[in-house]
């Protein structure tokens, strides 16, 4: 072999011995690879929605034992459920409903974040303390811990990271994003003190908009916070938090403490809504309150395509501008929102030159167009769509398009269509949910409740979308059985009785014979 000659003088002789062990070791990781055979296909995932569980089998192609794993597993169905959908857990412990327990019906409840298996099924009887494990594991894909990602495949926690990896420490930055840079949102913190009297009764401490996350609040003194929330859709509530606990506010949980002196009201958000932390009067003493939490920059400039040319020939000019955008309703909002924001800087207009061609000797001119910076054209402009007329299986939807002008001032007004139509017209009609109806799928039936004789066994019947998620709309008549009667082959037998103290001796040969001819039949007794 090349590296096993005689060194030369001057060669090292730890050199030598270094290329020898990674050349053994280079072929040793070969020779174990070449004793599997090559992965198969991945499995169908364990969840439709919220995350589930895929694997992959190999096998060994050595008559002795291979090195190394004969499985392997990556996440899969990474889309969020839709809210009715219910926790995955919970449904676990609600499929043994209708399974009595020591000859009793319970309705069972998940018990989450168990610290020494979280893995195992516990559930705890509705109304009641008892508690008990119903299946050593999860289906895979449970999480683990309901503030966590990490999920459970096989009966382990698996470490996966916010891009839904397994194995990845991947976290995300205090706006929510991903492996992020903290640049989407920023830090508000502040101090409030009260100012409240015989005729002002309650106050505004803060506002705290749709998407902001970590929510810390701590007021000190005699007053008392409540909550008031509203919507995107425009819908307002009203939380006077009484008591201590964890509540759902709007989508939003929020967890609250009262205390003898203080009050701490905590939000991990995002905020499914636009919360008004305000203060009642409770007492002659002044109370503060002081906030910190993570608002998101959800208005942006963004730069605008070049407006149309302001000549159509002999040479002219066309420009961008920027405009205010709204990430929450996906609309073009007033600048004066994004002067909010110190983080955004207004673009620069860009400016280039268009339609340089000359102008045919025939017209002897050239056409200049009804815009400058101050007036553009006369555009399309048209009203929402209208509903579609299925909500599966392909509908269609309509809208009304017409030619709109605006001046200095910003006034809008409808004018003939032919001042528009330089560009083509938007259209009017359109197809909408071409995607196929709900349909019921049908999961891997659970093993029979018994090991013997006559038992049950249960599935999970899902009504899933085009998409693969659980919903609902599929109908009721159509829905397989999520229930059967199954038996196992294995007879079940009965302990022989004992022999009563007080049986005479004829009646002692009478029950041997009957215990010899049960012997000799075949018929389970």
């Amino acid at each position: 072999m090349e590296c096993c000659r005689r060194a030369t003088p001057g060669t090292p002789l730890l050199f030598l011995a270094f290329l020898l062990l990674s050349s053994r070791t280079a072929r040793s990781e070969e020779d174990r690879e070449g004793l599997w055979d090559a992965w198969g296909p991945w499995s169908e995932c364990s969840r439709t929605c919220g995350g589930g569980a895929s694997y992959s089998l190999r096998r060994c192609l050595s008559s002795k034992s291979c090195e190394g794993r004969n499985i392997r597993y990556r996440t899969c169905s990474n889309v969020d459920c839709p809210p009715e959908a219910g926790d995955f857990r919970a449904q676990q412990c609600s499929a043994h409903n209708d399974v009595k327990h020591h000859g009793q019906f319970y309705e069972w409840l998940p018990v989450s974040n168990d610290p020494d298996n979280p893995c195992s099924l516990k559930c705890q009887a509705k109304g009641m303390s008892l508690v008990v494990e119903l299946a050593p594991k999860v289906l895979d894909g449970t999480r683990c811990y309901t503030e966590s990602l990490d999920m459970c495949i096989s009966g382990l926690c698996q470490i996966v990271g916010c891009d839904h990896q397994l194995g990845s420490t991947v976290k995300e930055d205090n706006c929510g994003v991903c492996n992020g840079d903290g640049s989407t949102c920023r830090l508000v913190r502040g101090q409030y003190k009260s100012q409240l009297s015989a005729t002002k009764l309650d106050d505004t401490v803060v506002a705290i908009p749709y998407g902001s996350r970590h929510i810390r609040l701590v007021l000190k003194g005699p007053d008392h916070l409540y909550l008031e929330t509203k919507t995107l859709q425009g819908a307002k509530g009203e939380n006077s938090l009484s008591s201590s606990g964890t509540f759902l506010v709007d989508n939003s949980t929020v967890d609250f403490q009262k205390l003898a002196d203080k009050e701490i009201l905590r939000m991990a958000g995002p905020l499914a809504a636009d919360f008004i932390i305000k203060i009642r009067d409770s007492g002659p003493a002044d109370s503060t309150v002081q906030f910190i939490f993570y608002q998101p920059i959800i208005h942006r400039w963004r730069e605008t395509d070049f407006f149309p040319c302001s000549a159509t020939c002999g040479g002219g000019y066309q420009l961008t501008s920027a405009e205010c955008y709204d990430l929450r309703s996906n609309r073009v909002v007033a600048e004066q929102y994004c002067h909010y924001y110190p983080e955004n800087v207004k673009p620069k207009p860009k400016l280039q030159e268009c339609n340089l061609d000359p102008c045919p000797a025939s017209d002897g001119y050239k056409q200049i167009m009804p815009y400058d910076l101050y007036h553009p054209l006369p555009r399309w402009e048209a009203t929402p769509w209208t509903a579609c007329s299925s909500s599966c299986g392909g509908g269609i939807q309509s809208r009304a398009v017409s030619c709109v002008e605006e001046d200095i001032q910003g006034h809008v007004t409808s004018v003939e269509e032919w001042k528009c139509m330089y560009t083509p017209k938007m259209p009017i009609v359109q197809p909408c949910n071409i995607f196929d109806c709900p349909k019921w799928l049908a999961q891997e039936w659970s093993p029979c409740t018994v090991t013997c004789g006559q038992g049950l066994r249960y599935r999970v019947v899902l009504c899933i979308d085009h998409r693969g998620m659980h919903t609902g709309g599929c109908s009721t008549k159509t829905k397989p059985h999520i229930k059967e009667e199954c038996i196992i082959p294995t007879p079940c037998y009965k302990p022989k009785e004992k022999l009563p103290v007080e049986a005479k001796l004829p009646w002692f040969k009478q029950a041997q014979e009957l215990e010899e001819g049960a012997a000799v039949s075949e018929e389970p007794s």
